[in-house]
């Protein structure tokens, strides 16, 4: 909404300046000084459209948006028109088509209703202006909470930092159930091979630490069921696994897998 303002001089205590020019001060106002008119219109409210001005008129005035009074809430929205400039006119065209649809609900309103049935309701005119307002206020209200949230370029800047990385291949820690695993399926396999043979071994653990040593001796990375041979019987694998166990506690050796579920492989601990 626009209003013109004519320009007064304030009444101020003597030797008091009404304005500083290039730093120095201005005790009275001069008489021959020219404002445009233009230059004193002062902008009071700005409205997004029609249903933005008419819910303004509406909340302004504490009214219920279920009962309007057309009468009054179209007095004022005309009021809003008419002081629209000439040069204006082509942002008016939208407030124009909702001034005459006031128009015509505050009409229909006056106009006598033909009687009906008891148990059926009139339609009111004004149930189809009064649900674009509900929905407008909502869309609006929805957009003043999204605009709350933090805005790139508004509240906050993008930064860019450039960091020198290196691809480093780490393979994961084999874990204890890892080797139980590994062991149970190697004890499964072997005792579908069992022999009836009776025969005394002596085995010593030693001896298949030493063994898995030179083994693995010359080579990269062994499978670990490599290190069992099924057809010695279940002591002999017995006996190499607490080898391999040894081997692992006092660092001699390394067992390693790619991934979750995959091949484990031992390998010495210094190559």
């Amino acid at each position: 909404m626009q209003d013109d303002f004519a320009l007064t001089a304030p009444e101020l205590p003597a030797n008091t300046p009404v304005a500083h020019v290039f730093g120095q001060p201005v005790l009275d106002v001069p008489q021959d000084l020219f404002i445009p008119p233009d230059a004193l219109q002062v902008i009071l409210e700005s409205f997004e459209g029609p249903l933005d001005l008419l819910l303004y008129l509406i909340r302004k005035q504490n009214l219920n948006v279920l009962d309007i009074p057309m009468a009054e809430i179209t007095t004022q929205y005309m009021g809003y028109i008419d002081s629209m400039r000439a040069e204006r006119l082509e942002l008016a065209a939208e407030y124009l088509l909702m001034a005459a649809l006031l128009i015509e609900i505050k009409s229909r309103l006056l106009l006598p209703r033909p009687p009906s049935d008891a148990e059926d309701e009139p339609d009111d005119p004004r149930a189809e202006l009064v649900r674009r307002l509900l929905e407008y206020e909502q869309m609006k209200l929805a957009a003043l909470e999204l605009d709350k949230m933090p805005q790139a370029d508004r509240d906050f800047a993008w930064l860019a930092v450039l960091l020198e990385q290196v691809a480093e291949e780490r393979l994961p820690d084999v874990a204890a159930i890892d080797l139980r695993q590994a062991w149970l399926a190697i004890l499964s396999r072997a005792k579908h091979k069992r022999s009836h043979q009776v025969e005394k071994d002596e085995l010593s653990v030693r001896e298949q630490m030493s063994w898995i040593l030179r083994y693995l001796g010359g080579r990269d990375y062994v499978a670990f069921e490599e290190l069992f041979d099924l057809d010695k019987g279940v002591a002999h694998l017995v006996v190499n696994f607490i080898a391999v166990l040894e081997l692992v506690k006092e660092g001699l050796i390394k067992v390693s897998q790619e991934a979750a579920y995959q091949p484990i492989y031992v390998r010495l601990a210094i190559v």
